[in-house]
């Protein structure tokens, strides 16, 4: 290459650098304005990372980049795309070696039941990566899911039930039990756990062929297509179960942080046409949600939960006249400010395995 040529590439490479860049920094935001730079946020370097993320989050043709290196990966024999490993049919996270180990919010769950009178049960559920860790390379299953879940259990308080949520969905793998596009079950998958759930907390399971399925959405891309713009996959099909002669949902209502309640719907189909499709269930991002059925009973369960329960709460409404939901991602003020959980004789824990991890996200639930 001559030295014009290599001049000519040098300055064609830096404009289109400051072409982007000028582009990133005009262009509406992804995710709110540039950070205000401060004397201590500089000092500390906190200012670098935030501009660094913010650059990196609104960057100009990010999805169009990401789309076309995930397309190509997979020629390239070059699998994993933004922390994603693109199998044949599905998309699973890669980055499951470098989550936190779950055990580490079992005190939290332990100091709920010590003060609590009533019956406590716990269900962590795999990721996708977890039940279909065959399709991943030997050398990212470091620890495996199957075994995180177990080690959280034994750091678990005796009184504390728990259900092997992994087993049951590994059994069932070559079914439709989790999304092509995301980490998590699907309304099946989430039915097939319910059956044993409900047992544990002392019902009978509704049969499968009881209810009526409506197909709300074809066309659902979640979290893993997010990260990595990959569209060789089939979109994911949303479930809503109705059980026609079954118990009807008779209000739901939210609480916001101040105490604040309004009512809400319990599916939320406005949600269909957004980014947020899976959002459709318990459409509301309320931390307490409240919901009334006319289940001719006077037991009340209280959930505590994250997004995997989202779709797993349509089949607790056949079994308790009042179901209160708490997230506590959500909560920004303790627990006891918004509920009294002495009021429940029964409380259950449904967690993704993902999202668990951090030692304090139940510190508000135990204030």
């Amino acid at each position: 290459m001559s030295k014009l040529t290599s001049k000519i590439t040098a300055v064609l490479t830096l404009l289109f650098i400051a072409a982007v860049a000028v582009l990133t920094l005009i262009r509406p935001s992804g995710s709110g304005e540039l950070p205000q730079p401060t004397l201590s946020a500089v000092a500390d370097g906190s200012y670098t990372s935030e501009l660094s993320s913010c650059m990196t989050d609104n960057l100009a043709g990010r999805d169009l980049w990401t789309s076309a290196n995930a397309k190509l990966a997979p020629q390239i024999s070059e699998r994993i795309v933004n922390g994603v490993y693109i199998a044949d049919t599905m998309l699973l996270d890669a980055d499951i070696a470098q989550r936190p180990a779950p055990s580490g919010s079992a005190e939290g769950i332990n100091r709920f039941a010590e003060q609590y009178d009533g019956a406590v049960c716990f269900v962590a559920v795999p990721t996708s990566s977890g039940v279909y860790s065959d399709k991943l390379p030997e050398y990212l299953l470091v620890n495996t899911e199957e075994q995180q879940i177990s080690q959280l259990y034994e750091s678990l308080d005796t009184g504390i039930r728990h259900i092997d949520a992994f087993s049951i969905l590994k059994t069932l793998s070559d079914n439709y039990i989790y999304y092509r596009n995301d980490t998590k079950w699907t309304g099946y998958g989430a039915y097939c756990v319910y059956r044993t759930v409900i047992q544990k907390l002392g019902f009978q399971a509704v049969a499968y062929d009881k209810y009526t399925i409506e197909h709300v959405s074809g066309d659902f891309r979640g979290n893993l297509y997010e990260r990595s713009r990959y569209s060789g996959t089939k979109p994911d099909i949303l479930d809503v179960y109705e059980y026609a002669s079954g118990a009807k949902v008779l209000s739901c209502t939210a609480t916001d942080n101040s105490g604040i309640s309004r009512s809400c719907p319990l599916y939320d189909k406005s949600r269909l046409s957004s980014d947020d499709k899976y959002g459709m269930y318990l459409g509301s991002d309320a931390p307490v949600l409240r919901i009334a059925t006319n289940v001719n009973t006077e037991r009340r369960l209280l959930l505590i939960k994250d997004s995997y329960a989202d779709c797993f709460v349509q089949f607790l409404t056949q079994h308790y006249s009042e179901i209160t939901i708490v997230s506590p991602d959500k909560l920004t003020v303790p627990l006891s400010n918004l509920i009294d959980v002495s009021g429940y004789e029964q409380t259950l824990f449904l967690f993704g395995v993902e999202d668990l991890g951090s030692s304090g996200m139940f510190d508000l639930i135990n204030e």
